[in-house]
């Protein structure tokens, strides 16, 4: 299965470089963010990749060309203009990155990438971090049998909360009350099957518009994650990701490299 990374928003406000990045080009501990998530999921075996590019794509497609010699130690002989590559590492991961446009909705990007899937297929924020087990998740979106999976988790105090009714399915559109335990977020990671295609046309937002669309048609399952999720929103949020990398306890992934 493969995995589809949203990484075509507007440039970062939170990085610490003079000129702008993608979001999930930060840096943490030395790693982009992006580099963070495919990590995660590729933890669980998941290791074919499409990144939705927008702003700055080219930065995306330059760090995946030269990966190798990132990962690795080099020594440049400058009269010769050539390169020994030392302490040769690399990752076990097919990387396919689309320019998906600068102005394109989460849907619209989605849908520019058919071609590159062949089944069901992960969509995630290329500014989040979780231990979201992914297998699981996908298990549970094919015992559902719906066109979409939404991960949910619990809130911070800053996100929207989801319209779930006594069920717990997304009722877009109709009262409810949310209260305690009941109260869950986005956690910006779904799967979707490939009859999702169908339903995409024109310039859709996954959250405003497919998403409704599916819970009228009662095609929108959802998944309770209550472990460890961040979306990297502030530079506070950023701190935090990097403390937890520096200290090793980074819970996105196993044990750091």
């Amino acid at each position: 299965m493969k995995v589809v990374i949203l990484a075509g928003g507007m440039q970062s406000s939170i990085s610490k470089e003079a000129e702008g990045i993608p979001k999930p080009m930060i840096d943490i501990g030395g790693k982009p963010l992006l580099w963070h998530i495919m990590k995660h999921f590729s933890q669980y075996g998941l290791t074919e990749f499409i990144v939705c590019g927008g702003y700055k794509v080219d930065t995306i497609k330059e760090y995946f060309m030269d990966f190798y010699i990132y990962e690795s130690d080099i020594t440049v002989d400058l009269q010769t203009n050539t390169v020994e590559i030392h302490k040769k590492k690399t990752e076990d991961w097919k990387v396919t990155v689309v320019d998906t446009g600068l102005f394109s909705t989460t849907g619209l990007r989605v849908s520019m990438i058919e071609k590159y899937v062949d089944g069901d297929f992960i969509v995630t924020y290329g500014d989040c971090l979780s231990d979201i087990n992914a297998l699981q998740m996908i298990k549970h979106h094919r015992r559902e049998d719906k066109i979409a999976t939404v991960a949910m988790v619990k809130p911070s105090g800053r996100e929207e909360l989801l319209p779930l009714d006594s069920d717990g399915k997304l009722r877009y559109g109709s009262p409810y009350h949310v209260e305690n335990d009941n109260a869950w977020t986005n956690g910006d990671c779904f799967v979707f099957s490939p009859k999702v295609f169908s339903l995409l046309t024109g310039n859709y937002d996954l959250e405003k518009s497919l998403f409704i669309k599916l819970s009228e048609r009662d095609q929108l399952a959802t998944y309770k994650h209550t472990g460890y999720w961040l979306a990297v929103e502030t530079k506070r949020d950023l701190t935090d990701a990097e403390n937890l990398w520096n200290a090793g306890m980074a819970p996105w992934i196993e044990s750091n490299p």
